[in-house]
This record gives structure tokens, sequence and C-alpha cells, in this order.
């Protein structure tokens, strides 16, 4: 199980251009990261969660920092959701369940999978966890806060 005060787990994994994201970049960078899982591309709380990242994207990039999302969908759903609602973040794929393993995300009511969003400081720990399979969107605000709250953004 993943706590807060925990060392996040390292991936490496194309997003839906192609480019190479690792968690290790962003610590390199001193850059905060959200990571958040979701369960499926283009379903009702899943876009709807998407497009509150997209439209706070820039409060998080003025607060240093990245915005990842993972499901389980292919890197080319992830291309098409990405495409029909300009999400500006990167998107991976886990098809293999690989990250949703090491990053102990768990299966809500046993069978749809969890969502949950990590928020991780520029030393690779985590500081705020957020679960909830129905409210898709309130962690937005509260990972910005968390965030703000942290060390400041680099410049």
């Amino acid at each position: 199980m993943l706590n807060v005060g925990d060392k996040a787990p390292d991936f490496s994994r194309e997003d839906q251009n192609g480019r190479t994201v690792s968690l290790a970049d962003g610590i390199a960078a001193q850059r905060w990261q959200v990571v958040y899982f979701y369960p499926k591309d283009d379903t009702p709380g899943c876009t709807a969660e998407a497009c509150s990242f997209r439209d706070s994207f820039e409060d998080f990039t003025d607060a240093g920092a990245i915005v990842i999302g993972i499901s389980a969908d292919s890197a080319e759903s992830h291309t098409k959701f990405a495409a029909k609602h300009n999400l500006p973040f990167a998107l991976l794929s886990d098809e293999d369940g690989a990250l949703r393993s090491a990053f102990a995300v768990k299966k809500s009511m046993g069978i749809l999978p969890g969502r949950v969003t990590y928020v991780i400081d520029p030393e690779g720990i985590v500081r705020k966890i957020f679960s909830s399979q129905m409210r898709a969107t309130r962690h937005i605000q509260e990972s910005l806060d968390t965030i703000r709250g942290g060390s400041p953004a680099p410049s």
C-alpha cells in the first residue's frame, strides 16, 4: 500500500504522442507531479475529470506541476481522447496493470478500475492521495492546494 510520505514508484512510459514520460524526469527537474489514475477514456466521469484538469492546466503549470493521466486504455485510445477534448497533458497506457499495481490502486466495488490521484513533491514523495470513484473532479482543487502549500514553484 502506498501512503502519504512514501517515495512514489518510478515509471517510464510513452504518452499519447510517443514521448517518454518518467517520474524521475519530473523529480530531476524539481517539479511537482500530479499522477491520476482513471477507469476509462471517454466515459462521463473520466471525461469530466480530464476536462477539469484541462481547464485548470495553466494553474498547475503556474504552480510548477506536471499532470499525468493513466488508464488501461491503449495509446491509440488516449490519442483520440486527448484530441477530442484538447487535453494538454500526458496520458499513459497501463494495459498490463503494472503502474496500477506499483501505485497500489485498488478496484472500486471489486470490479471498476480505481480513480486515485497522487500529488508527488519535487523530491518524489507522495504528499496527497485522493481516492473517489464518484467525485471525479473534487480532487483538482485539493491537488492545487497541496502544491501551493508545499515548496515554492521552481523559477
